[in-house]
């Protein structure tokens, strides 16, 4: 089986953080996300992963060297595809097409999910769903008596459907969906602009394709920085965090668990926790932190954060503050 993992676009709903870091690569509780992906897919799916295809934009060889070492770590092969240019769903997974055969997961790396299942690959399809509150910016689902989804909704305006699509797709014969994607490419099919996996589904499923919906226990949203920090919240308090921590050292410090804590972290005269990840090499000094992402190389000193988000290489000196930082900014 392989992996296909559209994640090109910038993030920029998650600026400042993806300023210098594509969102993929954002770490929630140590990992970067699509890592984080990667693996929760691996592990439920139940089949042997030979490839994780990787599309993205120019994010440099350094990003793509790390991208091919999280397929290896996982046993499979990594591959690189370039989405030059924005023009949909449907066209972000097609330029993976040299990898589109067999069976095939999709997953749009923006996205985090816990779900305990495993994966038919006898029936055409699986379409991960889960209910929300509005649907109206997302594409939905409807389907029948039998479970089997009858229609793909891109983003209604009126209400049609709860069950949004999360972003994560399987389809047994990866080739069938080559062809239905480059049919809208070739045909310039687009719908709200943009050439889109719906319109896809649709034309396979008109075609007697029977497509089933997942569903996910919890469905955790990355696009922003306060999903963000309720990610790392929730992964926090479902992953095992028994890391060694190397070289951590505590003067006067306390941590209130669950948190993710890296290498040479320096804790003096704080209290850090609950929900809070800390990177490498990061210092915090007469400070209290919960529910707080903190990256690698930054200093905190008289702070009292909460719901907050700071990046790598920051020095920030402050007071009682929910605050947002990229990576290089000095505070106070």
């Amino acid at each position: 089986m392989k992996i296909i993992v559209p994640m090109a676009g910038r993030g920029s709903r998650l600026r400042p953080h993806t300023l210098t870091v594509p969102k993929p690569l954002v770490p929630i509780a140590g990992k970067p996300i699509v890592q984080r992906l990667v693996e929760d897919i691996t592990r439920v799916c139940g089949q042997q992963v030979d490839e994780i295809a990787f599309v993205i934009g120019d994010f440099g060889a350094e990003v793509e060297k790390d991208l091919v070492e999280i397929a290896e770590g996982l046993g499979a092969k990594g591959s690189i595809y370039h989405q030059d240019e924005a023009l949909g769903t449907a066209h972000a997974i097609l330029c993976a097409k040299n990898s589109l055969e067999g069976p095939v997961v999709v997953a749009f790396a923006d996205t985090l999910f816990r779900a305990d299942f495993t994966l038919d690959a006898n029936k055409d399809g699986i379409i991960w769903v889960q209910s929300v509150e509005d649907p109206r910016a997302y594409g939905v689902i409807k389907m029948d008596e039998n479970s089997v989804i009858t229609d793909f909704v891109e983003k209604p305006e009126e209400f049609v459907s709860d069950l949004a699509i999360i972003g994560i797709y399987f389809f047994k014969d990866g080739l069938r969906l080559r062809n239905e994607l480059q049919y809208l490419i070739d045909n310039d099919i687009k719908d709200k602009g943009e050439y889109q996996l719906t319109n896809a589904l649709e034309n396979m499923k008109v075609k007697g394709a029977e497509f089933y919906p997942g569903k996910v226990e919890e469905w955790l949203d990355c696009g922003n920085p306060p999903a963000a920090i309720h990610a790392n919240k929730r992964v926090l308090e479902y992953t095992e965090n028994s890391e060694k921590r190397a070289g951590l050292k505590l003067d006067n410090a306390t941590i209130i668990e669950p948190c993710y804590i890296g290498e040479n972290v320096h804790l003096e005269n704080c209290t850090v926790g609950p929900h809070v990840s800390i990177g490498n090499n990061t210092s915090v000094a007469d400070s209290t932190l919960k529910n707080t992402i903190v990256q690698n190389n930054t200093q905190i000193k008289n702070a009292d954060l909460e719901d907050s988000m700071i990046g790598n290489n920051v020095d920030y000196i402050g007071g009682t503050k929910r605050v947002s930082i990229g990576d290089y900014s000095k505070i106070g």
